[in-house]
């Protein structure tokens, strides 16, 4: 939005709002479109930032611009706060002030009025900000809560949720209503039941992480006699239970999703339902709404038949699961080919490489991700890191929730039709990549060699799988891998379809996680009104678009905290190992150094452009590297490095390296 005002005898003055990102050195960045590229931001000098914090949407007074350089500007207005909590470590000397933790803020809060009873230096609090007016002073903030020492476990767990706006008790009240909700829960199921299409004799079993406590999903198979084989995707139905606007409803709907960190779950919901009454456990009667799908025999039976599913059906049904496998006991049959339910695994396994096959031919990006788990001692401190392996069963479990998820939106668009009338539905959108962002990525492949067909600045899926394909193996994959990775939007919750560019769905929506995910519940309520032939109601159609924004917000919020406690523990587990060597790859280049990830326990820190040698280094953001003026060294994104732990800020989450005396690019 720009605005232009005149003044009397004075040029005219633009504006424009927009939210700003600012950096620890009190320099902003304000971006006025969406998926704005970063020299397209309009950039706030130090000294014009007024009182903007990091997220705050501005108005900013646009400067004269200068041909040949950024757009320049400055806050002249506070349109919106992002936050109004912040979280950071008490430094006392004369004055008590606020150290934040979020290395964005460039500027300390001053605490007026501290409490006098508690010694505060070091340790971490929870402060409001109170009005900030005047940049030429601090801000001023009163201490909501005293969290704890720093550098302490719960302490900067307990702060990393808090510093995103987030809480990690449910108020007592929901407790009440969900053991409620427990004590009634029989006499409702055995009503429920009489009304619901009965699984309970057909083979049904879960499949899970070997630490999960809470079981959303389950499957079942059954040969028919016709020899089709039926195929049933069952999910916790929380809908059942939670009704929309009671107390666990709306405290559902505020958190949005559960926030899975290194050392534990911050659920959504009440354990007593996501744990217990929800969840799928083995040999409990639980009520569950199904996605269940047919297949031909040959599905199975001939190796070079598709897929393709003769018929659905969606609905509510009860189920008894047999069988709570984790990934690894699953996989261990199948490798076996011997063992409980192994024909049925077998089955399921053979469809679900079909499926996977057929989603990649149709152009489905598959990237290759690694992630990592800690094992932890009974402090709760890292004592080993080792990456999750992914396995058929793994992939199994994904194909036919993708499965579900894509069938569920697919019929309720064909509901809906396009009659607007009829209701709304929530979709998992994800578009395709911004042209620049493309043009970026074209002329990064054609420096070394690679072609990337763009038609009118879009590309297909299909030619990106290409590439990753032509690409394996090769010196230059990790870095084209990561490139390719960047120009990708994020995916997000929509009432308005626009199809999912990465799954290469033209439908798409989340309906396999309602335990852990809001979106998951409001896609089993519409649902249910139109299996039904009810409409949505007017209120549902008026909240769930802005519900959708919400979800999408704070499932980055929630994202954001697990890759801190991530960070967090990977630097308290390379603080113990100060000085010695580790192989790496370049992961990152930035004008002041190259960031580093650790080749087995993914703990990512930076080498310092002052550590590299005796040079001058010239950043070539284009090409994603870093060169030496005079030896002409190059440090390229994917690059293999010998390095050493230098140093480890637990607090800050940061690790520094150093090249290693052994390492090639030393």
């Amino acid at each position: 939005m720009t605005n232009t005002t005149k003044s009397s005898g004075s040029p005219a003055a633009q504006y424009v709002e927009g939210v700003i990102t600012t950096t620890g050195k009190g320099l902003g960045f304000v971006a006025v479109g969406d998926e704005a590229k970063r020299e397209d931001d309009i950039r706030v000098e130090t000294g014009f930032l007024g009182t903007a914090l990091p997220k705050d949407r501005v108005k900013i007074l646009l400067h004269s611009k200068v041909p040949g350089m950024q757009q320049t500007g400055e806050v002249v207005e506070i349109l919106a706060r992002a936050k109004n909590t912040f979280v950071g470590t008490i430094e006392e000397d004369g004055s008590t002030f606020l150290v934040p933790q979020d290395t964005r803020i460039y500027v300390d809060f001053l605490i007026p009025n501290p409490p006098r009873d508690q010694k505060l230096n070091g340790k971490k609090v929870l402060v409001r900000l109170k009005d900030w007016n005047d940049p030429k002073k601090n801000p001023e903030a009163e201490i909501i809560e005293v969290i704890g020492s720093a550098g302490d476990n719960e302490t900067e767990i307990r702060a990393i949720v808090l510093d995103k706006g987030l809480s990690l008790e449910l108020p007592e009240a929901i407790h009440n209503e969900a053991n409620a909700l427990h004590k009634n829960a029989p006499a409702f199921i055995a009503e429920e039941i009489k009304k619901r299409r009965d699984f309970r004799g057909v083979t049904t079993f879960t499949i899970d992480p070997s630490d999960a406590k809470d079981f959303d999903d389950a499957i079942s198979i059954e040969t028919l006699p016709n020899g089709d084989i039926e195929i049933g995707v069952h999910i916790a139905d929380v809908s059942a239970y939670v009704k929309p606007h009671t107390a666990i409803d709306e405290e559902a709907r505020t958190r949005a999703t559960s926030i899975y960190l290194v050392d534990r779950v911050i659920p959504m919901f009440p354990e007593i339902l996501s744990n217990d009454l929800c969840s799928l456990n083995q040999k409990e009667d639980k009520l569950v709404f199904s996605a269940v799908f047919t297949f031909p025999a040959e599905a199975f039976s001939n190796p070079k038949s598709k897929a393709i599913a003769k018929s659905d059906w969606f609905g509510r049904c009860v189920i008894n699961s047999d069988k709570r496998f984790t990934y690894e006991e699953a996989q261990g049959i199948l490798d076996k080919k011997e063992g409980l339910f192994y024909d049925e695994l077998n089955m399921l396994n053979v469809i679900a490489k079909k499926l996977e096959e057929q989603n990649k031919e149709a152009g489905a990006i598959t990237f290759e991700s690694e992630e990592v788990k800690f094992v932890l001692d009974e402090n709760k401190k890292p004592i080993s890191v080792y990456r999750k392996v992914t396995q058929d069963t793994n992939k199994l479990v994904e194909e036919f929730m993708l499965l579900a998820n894509k069938k569920v939106a697919e019929h309720v668009s064909a509901i809906l039709g396009k009659d607007e009338d009829k209701g709304i539905f929530v979709y998992r959108i994800h578009d395709e990549p911004k042209q620049e962002r493309l043009g970026e990525l074209v002329t990064l492949l054609s420096s070394l060699g690679y072609k990337l067909p763009l038609k009118e600045g879009h590309v297909s899926s299909q030619d990106i799988n290409k590439l990753l394909e032509q690409i394996k193996g090769k010196p230059e994959e990790a870095l084209l891998n990561t490139a390719t990775i960047r120009t990708m939007a994020k995916a997000i919750y929509s009432t308005n379809n626009i199809g999912h560019y990465g799954l290469a769905f033209e439908h798409y929506t989340h309906f396999t996680s309602p335990i852990r995910r809001y979106p998951d519940v409001m896609v089993h309520r519409l649902l249910a009104h139109y299996i039904a032939n009810e409409t949505a109601s007017k209120e549902e159609i008026e909240e769930y678009g802005q519900l959708s924004a919400h979800s999408s917000e704070m499932e980055k919020l929630a994202s954001d905290a697990e890759r801190s406690s991530i960070k967090f523990k990977q630097a308290e587990y390379m603080s113990e190992r100060v000085g010695q060597e580790f192989d790496g790859v370049i992961s990152g280049v930035a004008e002041w150094g190259i960031f580093v990830e650790e080749a087995e326990t993914k703990c990512e820190g930076l080498v310092r452009i002052s550590d590299l040698g005796n040079d001058y280094f010239i950043f070539e953001k284009e090409n994603y590297r870093i060169i030496g003026k005079n030896t002409r060294v190059r440090f390229t994104l994917g690059d293999k490095v010998r390095i050493r732990v230098k140093s480890v800020d637990v607090e800050r989450k940061s690790i520094d390296y150093e090249l290693a005396p052994t390492s090639k690019l030393a």
